[in-house]
């Protein structure tokens, strides 16, 4: 006996049961996703999450084709994985958890710096990171973004000065106190020298690559700053974001790199909106 279906039929009443609040609630849903998909995309967050979605794909096709075997080994393994999530995501875990406490989980940041301040601080740090290459001498500049790095500052030594290329220069003087470790700069500050940074747990990483370029990549898996690296053995300059080492920066290319750093933008969302709503009240 032939099935009566009517899809045309089906989809109208579905629509029917739709109100202004479900559209609302799935606006809501939608921009959560998105909000989290920015934070991970270029890291290594994305990795797992295509490796979930195999999985995900995988079980649903082995129950499609009756493989008893096959499904009941993957829904054990997705129970495995509830519980080593938290573990995986860690970093993006915090990273969340810091922009809802700091209040920028939907809107991303405001401008830092006005452009002329930006561009004479973006200047001053390039004219560093090229004569500290040009003589090798090692070097971690840390670009702070949105999220504070204070726990990090506090492992070195206070200054806060203002950014400039001789200020930097003498910071990182070979066989000084400040010489080793990082320096963490904010705005048109750089606010604490030779702190200690995290190493990365990577263990793909080239054998090429030191302590330095290790710890810059360990500090950009747990937070979004910039760092910007000169090696000591080949005076090359590399830039760490997401977990990521970017290597052979130029002073056209870091300068490009280094800028959006200091003139964040809005969310194109939602941040003109709650500016403007902000602004009102």
């Amino acid at each position: 006996m032939p099935v009566d279906f009517d899809f045309t039929t089906k989809i109208r009443d579905l629509v029917s049961t739709i109100t202004p609040l479900d559209i609302f609630d799935i606006i809501i849903v939608a921009a959560i996703l998105y909000k989290l998909y920015q934070m991970i995309q270029d890291t290594r967050a994305i990795t797992l999450v295509k490796g979930l979605m195999v999985i995900a794909a995988l079980t649903i096709i082995c129950g499609w084709l009756n493989l008893h075997v096959m499904s009941w080994i993957l829904q054990r393994s997705s129970d495995w994985l509830l519980i080593a999530l938290p573990i995986l995501f860690q970093p993006e875990l915090r990273r969340a958890l810091e922009h809802l406490g700091q209040g920028k989980f939907i809107k991303d940041s405001v401008s830092l710096l006005d452009k002329k301040v930006a561009d004479s601080v973006v200047d001053e740090i390039v004219k560093t990171a090229k004569k500290l290459s040009q003589t090798k001498t090692g070097a971690l500049m840390v670009i702070e973004r949105e999220m504070k790095l204070n726990d990090i500052s506090f492992t070195g030594i206070h200054i806060d000065g203002i950014i400039s290329s001789e200020f930097l220069l003498n910071v990182f003087i070979v066989n000084t106190p400040l010489h080793d470790g990082a320096a963490i700069i904010r705005g048109n500050r750089l606010i604490s020298a030779a702190c200690v940074l995290p190493l990365t747990e990577n263990h793909e990483l080239s054998t090429e690559l030191g302590t330095r370029h290790r710890a810059a990549i360990g500090l950009s898996e747990q937070c979004d700053a910039l760092v910007v690296v000169v090696s000591e053995e080949t005076g090359t300059i590399s830039v760490a974001e997401g977990g990521r080492l970017m290597r052979r920066f130029d002073e056209k290319t870091l300068a490009a790199k280094s800028r959006p750093a200091f003139e964040q933008k809005e969310n194109k969302i939602f941040g003109k909106f709650f500016s403007r709503w902000r602004d009102e009240k």
